[in-house]
């Protein structure tokens, strides 16, 4: 595998790094941002979810676009989108500004998530693929890492008193840096080649010939140019693709497949945990600076378990990691539902004493009462504080309050980020990118995109409302029984692709 090839998947997917980093630094922006505003649990969740929403339409329009005009073209286009909506969003004055700004971001996260893998699966060869198009999920969890290094340092600032920064321009630092990076992405872009089989789909042979050799050396490339021009004479390139011919028979079982990986990546709950990181850590009562450091060591564990993936992914093969790493996850969500259903709250008159910021007197009729689940004590709590100065104390009084096994959540949590980053975050996109023939690989990826994108968009936007009206316990639980029939699905129907070419992995799975 030459340095170019790793170098080029490296740039092409740094909108991954982009996504990581927004999904991440959002759940810090929003412990500061939501107070004053004045969010409620409905405002929150558009706030967090709207780049998902905006990505839907971006993925169901770039992949077929990328078609047409190239990958290249497209992702350069992804990078600007993304240094606008990192300024717009620091600069945003009113939550309707601030919800439009991250949907540009959005456009730029489907546009880019669907067509990186795209790219990189055309330019790599059959066995070293799987590495290759897990690095933009190693890109992803980059981002997180940044992200919570970022949103940490940027609280310790603010918390200092020694520092430029207050409540109410912190959260205008931790977005706009996002800046830096975006511009990096857009300035390496123009030094990645062509994707070789898109342009012998637009009669560029010779061009992607050249690239072919500068990539993999005249003997791979040779290999390379064989399988590609033996399967172009099997299908007649100039056939126009229609989002109902991915219905016909012969691609049935592989959008299935496509489906089924795209929905239950998003429906067991991952960016509900990246997107709500700190608010979730608040939960456990362990404080607001400590979930910020534990959000450092949350992306670390996601950071360690991508590099595994990447390692393991062309030896043990797609199907084997998928399949531990999902029985992982509902394992590791089911034990932090039972952990969050054993916690107990009670506040006494010394701890009540203690709070600075807030109207102590107000909460003394709370004094010694126990509740045995979250819902009611949160309810009680708003109803005297109020929802906007509940929101700024949350981490002091649930910190106070809790008595929890918040060793075993904690473990949970990392449980399930460690599952998913070796299995259902790298593995998806390495084989949406495998599964469908060249002729309708943008068109599929695109749609199973938006429907991946529209999965999260919902567990975001819901997400704050289970925890208010579910509570903790209920919404991690939901999330465990789903995971659990998702592993048993993926146990009868996933196929496996290791170490095969794009065009024998068609002439397998797709029934002409």
């Amino acid at each position: 595998m030459s340095k170019k090839v790793v170098f080029i998947a490296f740039v092409v997917s740094l909108g991954g790094f982009l996504f990581g980093f927004d999904a991440g630094i959002i759940s810090g922006v929003m412990s500061y941002a939501g107070p004053e505003f004045n969010l409620s649990d409905a405002q929150t969740g558009w706030v967090v979810s709207s780049p998902s929403f905006s990505a839907m339409i971006a993925m169901l329009v770039a992949g077929r676009l990328s078609d047409v005009i190239g990958r290249k073209k497209i992702l350069i286009g992804v990078a600007f989108l993304y240094a606008v909506s990192a300024l717009a969003s620091a600069y945003a004055s009113t939550y309707e500004m601030l919800y439009i700004a991250r949907m540009i971001g959005g456009v730029a996260f489907g546009a880019a998530l669907i067509l990186a893998p795209t790219y990189i699966a055309e330019i790599s060869s059959a066995e070293n693929r799987g590495k290759l198009v897990s690095i933009q999920q190693l890109n992803i969890v980059l981002g997180f890492f940044a992200a919570f290094l970022s949103n940490y340092y940027f609280n310790k600032l603010n918390t200092s008193g020694n520092s430029f920064l207050t409540d109410e321009n912190v959260w205008r630092w931790m977005l706009g840096v996002e800046f830096i990076p975006a511009i990096l992405y857009f300035v390496f872009m123009f030094f990645v080649p062509r994707s070789p089989r898109w342009l012998y789909t637009i009669d560029k042979v010779e061009e992607a010939k050249i690239v072919l050799n500068s990539l993999h050396g005249e003997q791979l490339a040779k290999v390379e140019i064989e399988s590609i021009e033996k399967n172009m004479k099997e299908h007649n390139k100039d056939d126009k693709v229609s989002i109902l011919e991915l219905l016909k028979p012969s691609l049935r079982f592989i959008l299935i497949v496509g489906l089924v990986l795209g929905v239950l990546q998003q429906i067991t709950g991952i960016n509900a945990v990246y997107f709500y990181a700190t608010s979730i850590f608040k939960q456990t009562g362990i404080g607001t600076d400590a979930s910020f450091a534990f959000g450092i060591f949350l992306s670390l564990t996601t950071v360690f378990f991508t590099i595994i993936a990447i390692f393991l992914i062309d030896k043990m093969g797609r199907r084997p990691l998928l399949l531990v790493g999902i029985a992982g996850i509902a394992i590791s969500l089911l034990v932090c539902a039972y952990g969050f259903n054993q916690a107990t709250y009670k506040l006494t008159s010394e701890e009540i004493a203690q709070f600075d910021g807030i109207d102590n007197s107000k909460l003394e009729v709370f004094a010694n009462k126990q509740y045995n689940n979250d819902i009611d004590f949160k309810n009680d709590m708003k109803s005297v504080l109020g929802n906007q100065a509940y929101a700024k104390n949350e981490g002091a009084i649930l910190e106070a309050a809790t008595t929890i096994n918040a060793t075993l959540v904690l473990m949970g949590i990392l449980g399930f980020i460690a599952c998913f980053a070796f299995s259902l975050g790298p593995v998806m996109w390495v084989m949406l990118s495998e599964l469908f023939p060249n002729k309708y690989r943008g068109l599929a990826i695109g749609v199973i995109g938006f429907v991946n994108s529209f999965i999260s968009w919902i567990v975001q936007q819901v997400f704050p409302w289970e925890l208010s009206n579910l509570g903790s316990a209920m919404s991690f639980f939901i999330f465990g029984i789903i995971a659990l029939f998702g592993f048993f699905i993926l146990l009868k129907i996933l196929p496996e692709t290791k170490g095969k070419s794009l065009e024998q992995i068609e002439f397998e799975l797709v029934k002409i």
